[in-house]
């Protein structure tokens, strides 16, 4: 594994909807409810012991410390998740863990700062329509080049992680027919989106700086690219997921995210050739897990033509098997496949409305999820 032959260290952050339990719409309070938290609380000395704020006030992130174990990373992200709800709690709201608002969504509050101020005079409607909670996963490296190696690869299988991870079927009150409409809304950044091969460190650097230079970046936090170099960590972060209602599912994501980098720096240690990827295939491929998710056909990594998800997701597990059982996550990944093969996040929310008939059932069922995937952490 990552030079000491021990697991590559997995860190996780999520964004997390805070709801109004009584209206079942977003609320603006995130300012209030972040400062009653640390106004209250006492000295947090673990990353799920604490909350950051978002570009809106809508809008809590939650992050877990870094750890080799998945059940590790189960656990954190459970204790985040309680973190959040019970200071939402704490003001008479809640969390929900999903990839975009489910119910009609009026003008959204831009959190306090320059920088959030800045984002949005300059990339104006594009930025008003943000709001999307995304699942980031941090998987650490040896070297920037490694990193760039990796991302010289992995760019083909970064829409079957969509397509596990797809939970935002339902936007602004209605279904959109994608299984991960927070996808969609994403891409809408000029920096945001699947990249083609950098060939080398110096390469990555110039493409950041040439997106930064033209002003459709502010900075490097806003290369929101599908997968990157992390700013400030020894990582590569890997962007491209709808965060999950059930935990299980996040560290599914997480622990064939870390497997797909182990198995791709071997690559790139070895001097294995990187079969080349336009660009324009790279996007069909993301379109087609986010329209699809799990419950249709996919673009296949290696054949390139769309094949059932289920085989793409054989051939991904296949892919990366050593480095799966080597970490010790195969039989979480085969429990995994199997469960979002038959309910993926999307389908589960469909679910809801089909049972309920109404978007506020939707949020209902999305509320107590999330509840129920933290209580007694």
């Amino acid at each position: 594994m990552s030079g000491s032959g021990t697991p590559r260290t997995i860190g996780l952050e999520e964004e997390l909807l805070l709801v109004d339990p009584a209206t079942r719409r977003v609320t603006s309070r995130a300012t209030q409810v972040l400062k009653d938290f640390h106004d209250r609380g006492p000295e947090r000395t673990r990353a799920t012991d604490d909350l950051d704020p978002e570009l809106f006030r809508h809008q809590l992130e939650t992050r877990t410390d870094p750890s080799a174990s998945t059940v590790d990373q189960l656990d954190q992200v459970r204790a985040a998740r309680r973190t959040a709800g019970e200071a939402a709690a704490a003001g008479g709201l809640a969390v929900a863990a999903c990839g975009i608002v489910p119910s009609a969504l009026e003008e959204a509050v831009v959190s306090p700062g320059d920088r959030y101020r800045a984002i949005v005079d300059t990339f104006g409607a594009v930025a008003l329509t943000g709001g999307t909670c995304g699942m980031h996963v941090h998987v650490d490296i040896a070297s920037d080049a490694e990193g760039v190696g990796v991302l010289d690869r992995i760019g083909p299988w970064l829409p079957v992680l969509l397509a596990v991870s797809a939970n935002s079927p339902i936007h602004d009150g209605r279904d959109t027919s994608y299984a991960s409409w927070r996808s969609q809304v994403w891409g809408r950044w000029p920096s945001a989106g699947p990249t083609e091969q950098f060939g080398s460190v110096e390469g990555y650097r110039a493409a950041c700086a040439a997106l930064i230079a033209t002003g459709a970046a502010l900075d490097e936090g806003m290369l929101y690219l599908d997968a990157r170099l992390a700013a400030h960590q020894p990582t590569l972060e890997v962007r491209v997921a709808d965060v999950c209602t059930d935990p299980l599912d996040t560290v599914l994501v997480a622990a064939l995210t870390r497997a797909l980098v182990e198995t791709l720096a071997r690559d790139h240690a070895a001097g294995t050739p990187v079969p080349p990827w336009r660009a324009e295939a790279l996007r069909a491929a993301q379109w087609r897990a986010a329209r699809y998710g799990v419950s249709g056909r996919l673009v296949h990594p290696e054949q390139r033509g769309l094949a059932p998800v289920a085989e793409v997701l054989a051939a991904l597990v296949e892919r990366v098997r050593p480095a799966l059982e080597e970490a010790g996550d195969a039989d979480l990944v085969r429990d995994g496949v199997r469960r979002v093969l038959a309910a993926g996040g999307s389908s589960r929310q469909r679910a809801a409305h089909e049972r309920t008939g109404s978007v506020d059932g939707v949020v209902d069922d999305l509320l107590a999820r999330t509840r129920a995937s933290w209580e007694g952490a």
